[in-house]
């Protein structure tokens, strides 16, 4: 890519983080149900048009990170050394986002009222499941590719609805934890110990599969 080619993707990529920067503090302050597109492009100072060209969706404004939870699936799958079981190689990502406090898995009273705006929204509360749907999509195909098993593999698709599941109930207690204690290292503990359980569980249940 030229110099120019790459000048250009970094402004798009700019000019979208800022758009989804106003819209989100906007969704925070007022509820996503009360904010319009129109809205978001006036006080990001751009056209409704332009919020369209970066977002295809209202929603996307809030879930912006959509694609990166794909791009660490592909990337932990990538760099997975010879031999090692799926299972493993997720249990490393995990541990990995919750030591780096990556925001999938941090547990502050932003990621709490990030949550809150969307359990208060019909929209996003609907999307989110889409996504929860579409991630277990993404990590089976993973899966299956990573031991070369069809896409439609019935264990692929267990072992990721299983981590996908666990996700969403470690995530939640997590944050519960948080609300009780205020404590981020308690918060972590208590994540990573129910996933601990759940890839402890997932491993036995396809102990007789190369997942495992």
């Amino acid at each position: 890519m030229s110099n120019q080619g790459g000048l250009r993707e970094r402004k798009k990529e700019e000019t979208r983080q800022a758009i989804s920067d106003v819209a989100t503090e906007l969704f925070l302050e007022r509820g996503f149900d009360n904010v319009s597109v129109a809205e978001v492009a006036e006080a990001a100072e751009v056209s409704r048009m332009t919020v369209f060209n970066y977002f295809p969706r209202k929603e996307d404004l809030f879930f912006d990170r959509e694609e990166e939870s794909r791009q660490l699936l592909r990337a932990a799958f990538a760099e997975r050394p010879a031999g090692e079981a799926p299972i493993a190689t997720l249990r490393k990502l995990v541990h990995s986002l919750a030591d780096r406090v990556h925001p999938f898995a941090k547990f502050t009273d932003a990621t709490a009222k990030f949550w809150r705006t969307v359990a208060e929204s019909p929209a996003l509360s609907a999307r989110a499941r889409e996504m929860r749907d579409e991630l277990v999509d993404d990590l089976a195909t993973v899966l299956a590719a990573a031991i070369k098993r069809p896409l439609a593999d019935a264990d692929a698709r267990l072992a990721a609805s299983m981590v996908v599941t666990a996700l969403t109930v470690a995530y939640a207690e997590g944050l519960r934890e948080h609300k009780a204690r205020r404590s981020a290292a308690s918060s972590r503990e208590t994540f990573l110990r129910i996933m601990e359980r759940s890839f402890s569980g997932i491993a036995i249940m396809l102990k007789d599969t190369p997942y495992a």
